[in-house]
């Protein structure tokens, strides 16, 4: 019978790693060792960075505090990739500095998605005790 793979989170070191890049790239920022208008004019956060599994990739989930200019700081970060990542390789003590890869955070946009079901009147709706529901009656 064939071994199943199930699909894991990732690993221990993968998320060490990832944490140490994020910290990395996050010192960089905040120092502003990067000279771009862009980037100057916003405070950057960078909530996540998920490492691919063998470690060459890192996928660096970034907003601008606020979240305006989110698609001119992104395409910012990407243009720098190449310093940030020497930077990264320098902080960072790692057999091989790891491909950056900057996208946008969307899990605020996810949260606030999230709120607004909860808050619709369906699930308002369906939340209310029965007792509640004959007291309503009642009136």
């Amino acid at each position: 019978m064939a071994k199943r793979f199930e699909n894991k989170g990732p690993t221990q070191r993968q998320q060490r790693v990832a944490e140490l890049i994020r910290h990395a790239v996050s010192e960089v920022l905040s120092r502003g060792l990067i000279q771009d208008d862009a980037l100057a004019k916003y405070v950057i956060t960078i909530p996540e960075v998920r490492m691919s599994p063998d470690l060459k990739l890192a996928t660096i989930y970034t907003m601008p505090l606020g979240g305006e200019g989110e698609d001119e700081v992104v395409k910012a970060l990407n243009r720098h990739k190449k310093f940030l990542r020497h930077e990264v390789a320098q902080r960072v003590n790692l057999k091989f500095a790891p491909d950056l890869r900057f996208m946008r955070d969307d899990t605020f946009d996810e949260f606030a998605r999230i709120d607004a079901l909860l808050r619709s009147e369906d699930v308002q709706r369906d939340l209310k005790k029965p007792d509640q529901d004959q007291g309503d009656e009642d009136e």
